[in-house]
C-alpha cells in the first residue's frame, strides 16, 4: 500500500523565491510549471475536439482526416492549432473566421476533395 504525505494547507502558497533556495524547492517550482502547462493543454484540447467534430460534420470525413485538416490549416497559417480550432468554434456564435484561416480552409477542403476523387 502507498502512503500519502499530508501537506500543510499553505504549501501551495509558498513563494517561488523561497522554493528556489533548495533543490527540493526547485523541483516544486518545476512541477508547478508542468502542471500549468498540462492545464493549458487540457483546456485547448476541448476546443480542438469540438472543432474536429465540426469538421467531421461539415466536410464528411473521419476524425483522423479532420485532425489532419486542422493541423494543415494551422501550419499554413502559422497559427497555433488551438487558436485555429477556437476560431472555427467561434463561428457558431456568429463570429467570422479570420481571412487567412478562411483562405487556408478553402485550400485544405479543395485538397481533401481532390484526394477523394482519385
Amino acid at each position: 500500500m502507498h502512503r500519502t504525505a499530508m501537506l500543510p494547507e499553505d504549501w501551495w502558497d509558498l513563494t517561488a523565491e523561497a522554493l528556489t533556495e533548495d533543490p527540493a524547492g526547485q523541483d516544486v517550482v518545476a512541477l508547478r510549471a508542468r502542471v500549468d502547462r498540462l492545464r493549458r493543454a487540457l483546456a485547448g484540447r476541448a476546443v480542438v475536439d469540438q472543432a474536429c467534430g465540426m469538421v467531421m460534420v461539415l466536410a464528411p470525413c473521419s476524425s483522423e482526416r479532420a485532425w489532419s485538416l486542422l493541423v494543415d490549416v494551422s501550419q499554413h497559417c502559422n497559427v497555433k492549432l488551438r487558436d485555429v480550432a477556437a476560431a472555427l468554434v467561434a463561428t457558431t456564435k456568429d463570429q467570422e473566421l479570420p481571412e487567412a484561416i478562411q483562405r487556408e480552409w478553402r485550400r485544405a477542403l479543395r485538397r481533401l476533395h481532390a484526394l477523394e476523387r482519385r
